[in-house]
């Protein structure tokens, strides 16, 4: 328990900064990405960039591998699954307020259609 608990102080401590989560969107999105291509659309040097990626690492959100001179990162999804699942213990607190907000979206939706008849 003691571990999995610290895994989830790590992955939820590198999903607060905006940028660690901008990296883990745009990796999301590609099977890979060099170093010099996370970095650039950020408006960092490259040392912060790799500060970045240390903590996604040490979370075990990423993954590198180094070919010649080249670091790609992947994505390491499974402590985001643990987290998820951890979260999904809590999901009954609310779940039901979205119920009722979607139920009373539909409701002054359909209000609003009889009235524009």
């Amino acid at each position: 328990m003691v571990n999995y608990s610290r895994q989830l102080d790590r992955t939820f401590g590198a999903l607060v900064d905006p940028t660690r989560r901008a990296i883990l969107a745009r990796l999301e999105r590609a099977d890979g990405a060099s170093v010099s291509q996370l970095a650039r659309p950020f408006a960092i040097k490259l040392p912060a960039v790799m500060k970045h990626l240390d903590v996604l690492e040490d979370a075990g959100l990423i993954t590198r591998t180094k070919a010649g001179r080249t670091v790609t990162v992947r994505l390491a999804a499974q402590p985001m699954r643990d987290a998820m699942d951890w979260l999904r213990r809590y999901e009954r607190f609310w779940s039901g307020s979205l119920d009722r907000l979607a139920a009373y979206a539909e409701r002054k939706e359909t209000e609003a259609r009889q009235r524009g008849r």
